[in-house]
């Protein structure tokens, strides 16, 4: 049967995500440690300046860090905390053509994720050019929209969990909370 997916359930699978990941990622050192990516990568693509092709190692480091990063942690004792809400929110928000989100949810994660994608052009421009004013610009668009996209994810998970049950990549989960 053919499925369309969202960009975001797309992404979650070419990085892998399966339920065992979204799960340990919903611990908060996996979601806090996962803002060093951007920082990281940035430092690695322009270490070219003093590494020449070597570059490619640190680059390597870092996107295997953004792999790996969502495995490293535990699964949390509790989600009742603003990171493993984030997490807990974007499963639903990547769900969201097998079941429907409220309204007042429908647009401004779209918005948030434009605003972060308005980043990329000023960070490839800045990074190509090794220019830190771009750079930073780009920084701060992806960063801020990520982040407040996050903080939606909160809300949109805050407002179907008394639901009880979610459709999680293709399974029924039941949410607890023990917090």
């Amino acid at each position: 049967m053919y499925e369309i997916m969202t960009l975001e359930r797309t992404i979650a699978n070419s990085f892998q995500m399966d339920d065992r990941t979204w799960s340990r990622h919903a611990n908060p050192w996996s979601v806090w440690t996962r803002f060093t990516v951007l920082p990281l990568l940035i430092l690695a693509i322009w270490s070219r300046v003093w590494l020449g092709w070597l570059s490619l190692l640190p680059i390597a480091i870092a996107l295997f860090w953004m792999w790996f990063n969502p495995r490293l942690f535990p699964k949390p004792e509790t989600t009742n905390n603003w990171a493993s809400k984030a997490v807990l929110g974007e499963r639903v928000w990547l769900n969201r053509d097998r079941i429907p989100v409220p309204k007042h949810h429908q647009r401004v994660p779209n918005i948030l994720s434009i605003i972060s994608a308005l980043g990329i052009p000023f960070l490839i421009l800045g990074l190509v050019n090794l220019e830190i004013y771009p750079t930073l610009m780009g920084v701060i668009l992806i960063s801020m929209g990520k982040l407040w996209f996050i903080d939606r994810m909160v809300w949109l998970y805050e407002d179907m969990k008394d639901d009880n049950f979610f459709i999680v990549a293709g399974c029924i989960e039941k949410f607890v909370d023990r917090g």
